[in-house]
């Protein structure tokens, strides 16, 4: 069998009478962009500290890079949860500085750093000091900080956290670029829609277990809604019991935030044919079936409670 990137096997941490990790098997493949996703205090964050060796496990094991984090740290980048940077420092001392952490030559070294912050868009930001810079600017600093020395393995903990749409989008970015040229990712993170988008496999975990580990193909297969979405083109919620009696319509019901009527359909309907009733029936603005989204499923798993913002505390 191939060895993953990480491998944990039976890995438990507690934190007094806290069981904060339980009995956890993973793996992760080389090449791999994974997302770790799950409710606060789920766990999320300290698996990522446990395959960091920044804290050990009480029992199982962690094999990193074929060792340990420890001894693979210059082909490791690492983005924590806790943000940090030298305050005093200016961003490209700082960013070289780090850089020659991990083993980077000098030479070359504050080129590739003034390239990095060309695309990150902070430009202006190469003789500032480091506490010049706004929450969103230090956060793209330590990203850089976290992936110059072109790392094998890169663990992002939140890393959206904090960002504003245009500059979550332009990191949104960043990821998919060095994914594509073969490194491993994990990431944890509260933004459902961004894990959606960029993951080729999602790891839930709720109550210190994994509790889901697919990729996002296996993920719309399991979790199929089997439900189509039409949205009259009048906006008229009696649309729904009009549309109740298509054909292969199980049950229907309005929904007042998407204003459409949600077609449940029965065993063995075809989506496709109830879509060609459903315009025949009357005149719609929209007519789709309805994919699954992270946000479906971490309810149907976790429960009826929201996904956390991401503003919002510990994994």
């Amino acid at each position: 069998m191939t060895r993953g990137a990480v491998e944990l096997r039976a890995v438990t941490k507690r934190f007094g009478q806290v069981e904060a990790v339980s009995g956890m098997d993973l793996s992760v493949a080389a090449g791999s962009l994974t997302g770790f996703i799950g409710p606060n205090g789920a766990g999320k964050s300290t698996t990522i500290r446990m395959i960091m060796s920044i804290i050990r496990p009480d029992s199982g094991t962690v094999d990193v890079l074929g060792a340990d984090a420890i001894a693979a740290k210059d082909r490791i980048g690492y983005l924590p949860e806790e943000r940090g940077l030298y305050r005093r420092m200016r961003v490209t001392e700082f960013l070289c500085y780090m850089a020659a952490l991990k083993g980077m030559p000098a030479h070359g070294l504050r080129a590739r750093v003034r390239a990095w912050l060309e695309r990150v868009q902070l430009p202006e930001a190469e003789r500032k000091r480091c506490q010049e810079l706004s929450k969103g600017q230090q956060q793209k600093v330590q990203f850089i900080a976290s992936v110059i020395h072109e790392p094998e393995l890169i663990i992002l903990d939140e890393p959206f956290s904090g960002l504003d749409p245009v500059n979550a989008r332009l990191l949104n970015r960043l990821i998919r670029e060095i994914h594509s040229t073969g490194r491993t990712i994990i990431f944890s993170t509260h933004v459902m829609h961004q894990a959606e988008q960029l993951c080729d496999r999602i790891v839930l975990i709720n109550r210190g277990r994994k509790i889901l580990d697919a990729s996002m193909q296996e993920i719309r297969a399991r979790f199929d809604p089997r439900v189509v979405e039409a949205e009259p083109l009048d906006g008229d919620a009696r649309a729904a019991d009009a549309l109740a009696r298509v054909p292969g319509v199980a049950s229907a019901h309005w929904s007042p935030e998407r204003r459409a009527a949600e077609l449940a359909l029965a065993p063995g309907a075809d989506g496709q044919a109830v879509m060609g009733a459903a315009v025949a029936a009357m005149p719609l603005r929209h007519v789709a079936l309805r994919r699954t989204t992270l946000d479906d499923v971490f309810v149907e798993l976790v429960g009826e409670a929201a996904p956390p913002s991401e503003e919002s505390g510990n994994g």
